[in-house]
Order: structure tokens, then C-alpha cells, then sequence
């Protein structure tokens, strides 16, 4: 079972492979498990309930159990520490990206990438890595800055 230690840095590897590429199925789509319990607007619900400022229970707990295959990991060329990443809104669909809810804190998680080549948004983004950019230096991954 491959484990990530940084739940933000897995959730911007799904990003990638559930809703850019379409790789890693089946697609989490919190408004329709919503709608399933007679939740019409995800965003309305947490802004009513208080649940602005996290992650969603349920959604936390699919994204931790989630399984992604060491094969779909190998194709992840490239992660983009974007504050808009499409997962977020599965995550906290009213989270405005002006706070550190998704910031990725670690970059342990790297080796299960070997087909990393490039990141983005190292300086603006979600990335809460002090000296980051020598890290991906160091593996030869291109960045931004």
C-alpha cells in the first residue's frame, strides 16, 4: 500500500490523476454524494453549518483510504501547487484559498513520484516547504521560480 505522509501533497497527486487526466477512477464528486442525501449546494451547506474552514469529513476520509496504484504515481510528470486545484472544491467547497488548509508542509512524499519532471506555482502557490525549490532541484525536477 503506498502511503503519503502529506495529505495535501497526495490530494494535488489525485488532482492530477482524477481530474486532469482521468486515470484514477472513479471520480470523487462530492456535489453528487451531496445531492444523494438531499443536499442541493455543497457551498451553501458548509457556509450554513460552519464547515467553511476544513476539510469535509467525508471527503477527507475517502482521499486517506484511497489507493492509487504505484503505476498511476509513475506517471505524475508534473504537480501544480495551485490554490484553484479542482480537489480542493471536492475537499472545502467554499475554501477560498486565502488560508493554509492545503498547504503542503512536506516533501517526503517525492520518491513516490519517479516520473516527476516539473512543478508550479512553487513561490504562489500551496507550498509550505521552506528551501523547496533546492529539494526539486536536488531530484532534477524544473520549477517556476
Amino acid at each position: 500500500m503506498t502511503r503519503f505522509h502529506d495529505f495535501n501533497l497526495k490530494l494535488l497527486v489525485i488532482d492530477v490523476l482524477m481530474y486532469q487526466d482521468g486515470t484514477l477512477l472513479p471520480v470523487y464528486d462530492l456535489g453528487a454524494r451531496m445531492a444523494e442525501r438531499g443536499i442541493g449546494d455543497p457551498t451553501s451547506h458548509v457556509l450554513e453549518n460552519g464547515l467553511a474552514e476544513e476539510v469535509l469529513p467525508e471527503s477527507r476520509e475517502y482521499f486517506e483510504a484511497l489507493e492509487i496504484p504505484a503505476e498511476l504515481l509513475a506517471t505524475v510528470e508534473e504537480l501544480c501547487f495551485d490554490a484553484g486545484a479542482d480537489v480542493f472544491r471536492h475537499c472545502a467547497p467554499a475554501w477560498d484559498g486565502e488560508d493554509d488548509l492545503f498547504d503542503v508542509r512536506s516533501l517526503d512524499d517525492l520518491d513516490l513520484l519517479p516520473g516527476l519532471r516539473e512543478v508550479t506555482f512553487v513561490e504562489d502557490g500551496v507550498l509550505a516547504v521552506p528551501d523547496a525549490a533546492e529539494v526539486f532541484a536536488a531530484r532534477g525536477v524544473t520549477t517556476d521560480e
